[in-house]
């Protein structure tokens, strides 16, 4: 027998609006409707919320670890496990768990961890790397980059499965047939770590390259005279990610990007965790982890912590702020079924009050607290 839950006296944001006085109705099948407090089913569990925000689980397209691990160091199902469960009780229901650029075996074990220990959470990998340029390498390791070819991208989605979800690469150091090739192997491809001028970013854009990874880190400049990527992605109009955390880019960068991209633009982490082994060695510090040698290398951030940053800092609605963590990343994913509060949609839900304290997670409509 199928249990519904009503959620009663909450604020709900739907993905498209903002809703009080009614109650949100689900099961493990998915979301059900939105109804008034007088149409709920008599057989019902009915939660009271009390007056805090509902909204769809948050969506994290780009975060390497969670939980006292760093996936990449130790690509195990102990570790992901332990990842996983971090994200989802920081109200992120949905996320492409990353590695930074590295070597053969350690993709070859992060898939293989990740095909055979499925969790509803988690997405798939996300490859920032190793097809960068190294003008643009920020934290990555030189040692790993690599110009790609169509033989080793083959391979590689051969070997993923499906498993393999986006790639972030620099478009100015591949040839549009590798793009092509990842686009037709499902993948989305993002631009990054890149210094493309304003017309290899369109070149990229036209082979298939949707998105932009953490727009304005580590990328060309926007200058008056050659306005690089950035130029390039505001003019195509696709997709791009930012870090809201005031540290990889200032605030007044967050809303400047907002103007030039308006729905296009998502929220990311980029979140990592302390490191003492495998090749990337993340040190923790009071707002930021960094290499050794003091480079910025990931953000100690939550999805949820940057969409109060784009509200408190940047002047965001809340509807919005929500809308670039889920809505907009679900929209990139091309899936209707992740990021909004509408009949069939997957029941992953987050609580929290107006201090972005969490107060409840479901994900496919079990609570996870």
């Amino acid at each position: 027998m199928i249990m519904i839950t009503a959620l009663t006296n909450g604020i709900l944001f739907t993905g498209t609006e903002r809703i009080e006085n009614k109650a949100l109705l689900f099961d493990e099948e998915g979301i059900r409707e939105i109804v008034g407090n007088n149409k709920i089913p008599t057989d019902a569990t009915i939660i009271d919320c009390k007056g805090v925000y509902v909204a769809p689980g948050l969506i994290d397209l780009q975060i390497y670890g969670a939980g006292g691990y760093l996936f990449s160091a130790k690509p195990s199902a102990e570790a992901l496990q332990a990842i996983t469960d971090a994200i989802v009780q920081s109200g992120t229901t949905s996320f492409l768990l990353t590695l930074a650029t590295n070597s053969v075996p350690i993709y070859r074990d992060a898939i293989h961890t990740v095909r055979y220990n499925p969790h509803p959470a988690l997405l798939g990998l996300h490859l920032e790397g190793p097809y960068i340029n190294q003008e643009k390498k920020g934290a990555h390791l030189e040692e790993f980059i690599k110009v790609p070819t169509t033989e080793e991208v083959e391979a590689m989605c051969d070997e993923a499965q499906g498993i393999l979800k986006m790639v972030t690469l620099a478009p100015e150091v591949t040839d549009p047939s590798v793009i092509r090739l990842l686009v037709n192997n499902g993948v989305i491809v993002s631009a990054g770590h890149s210094n493309a001028t304003y017309e290899e970013g369109l070149k990229g854009f036209e082979a298939g390259i949707q998105t932009v990874t953490h727009f304005f880190n580590a990328m060309s400049s926007l200058h008056h005279r050659a306005t690089g990527l950035p130029g390039a992605t505001a003019v195509a109009n696709v997709y791009a990610s930012i870090i809201a955390d005031g540290i990889h880019v200032d605030y007044s960068t967050v809303v400047l990007s907002k103007k030039m991209l308006g729905e296009k633009l998502f929220l990311i982490t980029d979140a990592v965790e302390e490191s003492s082994e495998g090749p990337y060695l993340h040190v923790k510090t009071e707002d930021r982890f960094t290499l050794p040698d003091g480079t910025l290398s990931g953000s100690k951030l939550t999805l949820l912590q940057a969409v109060k940053n784009c509200v408190q800092h940047c002047s965001i609605p809340l509807d919005e702020a929500l809308r670039m963590a889920s809505t907009y990343p679900a929209n990139l994913l091309g899936t209707q079924d992740l990021g909004r509060f509408e009949a069939g949609a997957k029941a992953n839900i987050l609580l929290f009050d107006e201090d972005f304290n969490v107060l409840g997670v479901y994900l496919e409509g079990k609570n996870q607290q």
